[in-house]
């Protein structure tokens, strides 16, 4: 069985996290049979530890700069960059996110949640799409997509608190 072995402790910095995978202790350990990059789901104390979620960061990164350069010459080779403003790109995102959503007109909750493999097939390339149409945006612009999604969940986390949103479909500013 292959395994990324990982070690965390608490004085390792973000930067040395990301960069020096050498110098760490091993803590946790786990099987990667069938992803080529490790989580760490099974981690015990995922929750409270900020460590693994800077570590996760870290390795998700790497997995999206990969698809943004492999992105980047794909686009280069075809001399498409001419065509990938980010107007055209979020143009071009929203038409595919439109097909995404195609897929799920008229279903009930429940088909919604139980696709045939034709139809997941169709959606999971819809995804895919919009996931590269993001990707591509967001290399243009220079954002860090893993950043600004932790930013937003931190900013979410603090305009729904658990104790008022839980189990509650209202806007944060209908709260009392």
């Amino acid at each position: 069985m292959n395994r990324w072995t990982y070690s965390i402790t608490t004085q390792d910095t973000e930067q040395s996290l990301c960069n020096n995978a050498n110098s760490r202790r091993i803590l946790y350990s786990l099987p990667t049979e069938s992803c080529r990059m490790p989580t760490f789901k099974n981690y015990p104390y995922r929750a409270q530890d900020p460590i693994i979620r800077v570590v996760e960061r870290c390795i998700y990164m790497t997995s999206l700069d990969d698809l943004s350069r492999r992105l980047s010459q794909f686009a280069a080779e075809r001399d498409w960059d001419q065509f990938h403003s980010p107007k055209n790109l979020s143009m071009a995102l929203s038409v595919e996110a439109a097909e995404l959503l195609e897929h799920f007109q008229w279903l009930t909750e429940v088909q919604s949640n139980s696709l045939p493999k034709e139809k997941l097939d169709e959606v999971r390339s819809e995804l895919a799409d919009i996931l590269i149409y993001l990707v591509r945006i967001a290399d243009k612009l220079e954002v860090d997509l893993i950043e600004a999604a932790l930013r937003k969940l931190d900013a979410n986390a603090e305009k729904y608190p658990v104790a008022k949103a839980k189990g509650n479909a209202m806007k944060y500013t209908e709260f009392d």
